[in-house]
């Protein structure tokens, strides 16, 4: 590994260090279906996007809940002697990335097989206060 690699390599991870994030891997629902949740609570204080998720009938909610109270954990380790309350925590990144896709074969008339795509994706939480944002700047 280069002199730069490595470095920018070790950039990254200090980055990481200060970062509370959550990731959720191999989640056997569709990139797409995963979005329009995920698309509802990006940007949004945490106790909002908690409610916002906890009222919705999609599968993906679920999942997406649990993940956000996993980041909103994290970021609490990270921050110990800091209430929840005061910091005013919102959900600054999250995004869906696809994951491995099984493909499997279907039956179909005059003896062709339709291939079926089940798909799976990668979701991560950013969790971040909105104080240490003002602070910084």
């Amino acid at each position: 590994m280069g002199a730069r690699k490595r470095n920018k390599a070790n950039q990254l991870k200090e980055e990481k260090k200060s970062k509370s994030f959550a990731q959720l891997r191999n989640c056997p629902t569709s990139p797409r279906k995963m979005r329009l949740m995920a698309d509802l609570v990006r940007g949004e204080e945490v106790n909002k996007a908690l409610d916002i998720l906890r009222y919705s009938p999609k599968e993906a909610a679920g999942r997406l809940e649990k993940l956000l109270l996993s980041a909103i954990a994290n970021w609490q380790q990270k921050n110990e002697g800091v209430r929840i309350e005061e910091s005013n925590l919102f959900v600054k990144e999250i995004f869906v990335d696809s994951a491995r896709v099984l493909k499997r074969l279907r039956p179909a008339p005059q003896g062709r097989g339709y291939r079926i795509r089940k798909r799976s994706n990668h979701v991560t939480i950013v969790v971040d206060s909105r104080n240490s944002e003002t602070n910084e700047n």
